[in-house]
Formats: C-alpha cells, structure tokens, sequence
C-alpha cells in the first residue's frame, strides 16, 4: 500500500470526486477475480442453450414479455463488460480515487446475470418468485443488521444477534401458541430480544468482560438453552406449544400488481413491512435526531460526550437494549412468517450473517440493507438452481452464501473505519 500527502494528491477532472491519501487495490482485485472466474464458466466451459427470464406474472397490471438469453453469447458479453469495470476500477484506485458504489452495484448484477445464465441453460427462471425468496431470506438479516449498527454506533460489538435471534424465535412461536395470537408473539420476540441484550449490557458496560467473548458465550448459551426446551418441552407438546402460527400475507391494493417488484415488496406480511418502517426510522433516527448524535458521540468519543453531560454508561446500556429488540423481530421472522413452528438451531449462523452485512455496509443502515440483501440473494440462488437442475453442484450452492459473505467482507470492503469507540469499554476518570 503506498501512500501519497493531500498536498502532492493529483488533480481530479471531477470536482465532486473524493480524492483519498491513501489507496487499496481490495475491490479492483477482487473485480479481477470475478472476471477471470467468469471468463473460465462463461467462455471456457460455456454451456448451450437459452436462458428464459420470466418476467410476469398472472395478476400483474400488464404482461412483461420474457427475456431469452442465450447462453454462449451472453457469457462473452459479461465477461466483456466484467473486464471493462475491472480496468476502470484499476484507473481509479491508481489515481487515488475512490470506486463508486453504483460500479460495484452494476458489477455485481452483471456477473449474476451472467452466472444464472449459465447455470440454468435450457431452463427457465421466474424472476418475480427468485426475488420473493431472496427477500423472504433477507427480511432477519436486516433486523439483525439494523441492531448491530445501532450496539456497534454506540460503542458495544454486538456478536450476540445469534442469540438474539434464536431467543426470539422460540419466545415468538410459544407465546403465539399459548395465546393464539401471532401479535403477541412478536411482543415475546422483541422482549426475548431485549433480555438477552441485557445480558450483553451487562457483562460488556458494567463489568468490562470482553465485549466478542461475551457475545459468542451468548450465543452458545441461547443455542443450548433453546436447544434443550425445545427438546424437553416443545417436542413432547408440539400441539400445544408450536402450533404453528404465522401472520397472513397482506397485498397493498394497486401495488402489488406492479410487474416484477409488485409481488416482491408488496404482498409479504407484516414482519417484512416492519422491516421496512424499521429501515426508515432508524436511518432518520441515527444521522437527523438529537438521539442520534448522542449514540453516534457516544460510540466515536465517549470521554468528549461524557464531557458535555452526556451519560455513557445509560446511553449505551439502553441502545444495546434497543438493538436486541430489533434484532429479536429478527428471530420473530423465522417462526411467524419463514416456517410457522420452532425447531432447534433454526436460524442457522443468521446473526454471523448480519454481523457480516454491518462490516459490509459500513455501519450504515441502507448500506447494511443491501448488503443483507445481497446474502439473501445468495442464499435463495440454491433454491432456484435446484430446481433447474443446475450442473453446480449442491454442496456448492449450500455454501454459497457464505462464500459470498467472507469474499465480500475480506475481499470488497477496503479500507473503512468503525466506530471508533466500539468494543472499548468506557472508564470515567
């Protein structure tokens, strides 16, 4: 990594450009590596056939026509704009600018496009019902994202959404079943939420243990105990204390008869328009109010804050609190939408997931909403190949959303800054 004074920086044909001292070749490389992956399936080992992208569907305002694509021809013109990106990203981080996010965003959806047309050759994939899925895998990322930018603004790395989740899970389907109301069961989520962030608060601002050893002993604890009562109690009891009850799907009137997007945001239930209240009011909330400024002085300078009567320690504790909520709507998701029932370890490694789309989008709620929709995405591409007899192997497709989630992390974030108080605990002299 070299680096070059503000002063010697050279001059920028765009005035609007930022113009950084210091330069990292993560997201060019990381360009590079998807167009040479591209060039080896796309061009290399291309496949024959066509690619039908169905665009409609049968309550829709109008009828889209469907999208053919053949494959061999589409994998030359992918990897042909892949590679333009790529050398365009090299130019850029050269010269000491920064890649803009909508490149990276065209990028992506070039190479996806490119790779659903080679996986599924001969086949046809409904656009409309890949998208539902991946939003419907999304919806706990976000949560989970939105309640960890919110602990790690504040000061405290919140390694605990695992936990959280999964108390929300089980707290949501057992109350819903005891009271018949799927209302009162998310209520349960976010109260499960907020107990296991106590938990968090606790050891982390209080007794200054190790905010990620914390966070993980958490989590273990959560699994095993949920783990065990659903074993103990549940199973034994599944007509009684899992039913199943789950909140019916809403269609906004007009809405969702828009084609494509219509059926994807607008004919979920109310856990996924909660997500989208949430994602509004917390980004106003962080960078418009006066609540936002305290949390985000707090996570950045807490001795400056707690200089100007800011109280730390109450901040802290009670925006951990609030981001467990969040985070158990989170868990609520996967019980009274997703499946309908409790089972052990359901959320499956989710909260990493969501910890991951915090680094990712830079602790910034839009930035975190589509990075946990992209890992959404990931996640419901196994789905869809599998149903097209996709010659990827499915021990692939499983790991795919992973793979995706550390090559994204490690590989595309470059250089970014947390807050810079997060994971400190906070001592006042």
């Amino acid at each position: 990594m070299s680096t070059l004074s503000p002063t010697a920086a050279p001059a920028s044909p765009l005035a609007d450009r930022p113009v950084e001292t210091t330069r990292s070749w993560k997201l060019p490389i990381g360009y590079a590596v998807f167009t040479v992956l591209a060039l080896v399936f796309f061009v290399v080992l291309h496949r024959a056939g066509t690619t039908t992208f169905r665009l409609a569907n049968a309550g829709d305002f109008f009828a889209l026509p469907d999208v053919p694509l053949p494959a061999a021809a589409t994998g030359y013109v992918v990897v042909l704009l892949l590679a333009v990106a790529t050398v365009y990203a090299f130019i850029e981080v050269r010269a000491f600018r920064t890649v803009p996010l909508w490149v990276t965003s065209v990028f992506a959806i070039v190479f996806v496009v490119g790779f659903l047309t080679w996986a599924a050759a001969g086949a046809t994939i409904p656009l409309p019902g890949l998208l539902v899925g991946a939003l419907g895998l999304s919806v706990p990322l976000v949560f989970g994202a939105l309640g960890g930018v919110i602990s790690e603004r504040v000061g405290v790395v919140n390694i605990a959404i695992e936990g959280q989740f999964l108390a929300g899970a089980f707290t949501s389907a057992l109350i819903a079943s005891l009271t018949g109301s799927a209302w009162v069961g998310l209520v349960g989520a976010l109260v499960a939420g907020v107990l296991v962030s106590f938990i968090l608060a606790a050891f982390s601002i209080k007794y200054l243990v190790d905010q990620v050893i914390v966070g993980v002993v958490i989590n273990a604890f959560i699994s095993g105990l949920t783990g065990f009562l659903y074993s103990q109690v549940l199973s034994p009891n599944e007509e009684t204390l899992n039913i199943g009850i789950r909140f019916p799907r809403i269609e906004i009137p007009l809405l969702h008869q828009i084609p494509v997007i219509g059926p994807v945001f607008f004919e979920q239930t109310v856990v996924v328009y909660l997500a989208y209240i949430a994602v509004a009011v917390v980004t106003f909330g962080l960078f418009k109010t006066r609540w936002g400024l305290r949390l985000r002085a707090v996570g950045e300078h807490p001795q400056a804050a707690d200089t100007v009567g800011i109280n730390v320690t109450s901040t802290r504790f009670w925006n951990v609190s609030l981001a467990g909520a969040i985070a158990g709507l989170g868990g609520a998701y996967f019980t009274l939408d997703a499946t309908g029932g409790f089972t052990k370890d359901m959320t499956a490694g989710a909260g990493y997931i969501a910890l991951a789309a915090v680094i990712f989008g830079r602790w910034d709620p839009i930035k975190a909403t589509l990075a946990a929709l992209l890992f959404g995405f990931a996640s419901n591409l196994q789905n869809t190949l599998s149903a097209t007899q996709s010659p990827v192997p499915s021990e692939f497709l499983l790991m795919l959303p992973y793979v995706v989630t550390i090559f994204a992390v490690a590989g595309l974030v470059g250089q970014s800054r947390g807050p810079a108080a997060s994971g400190k605990p906070y001592i006042k002299n």
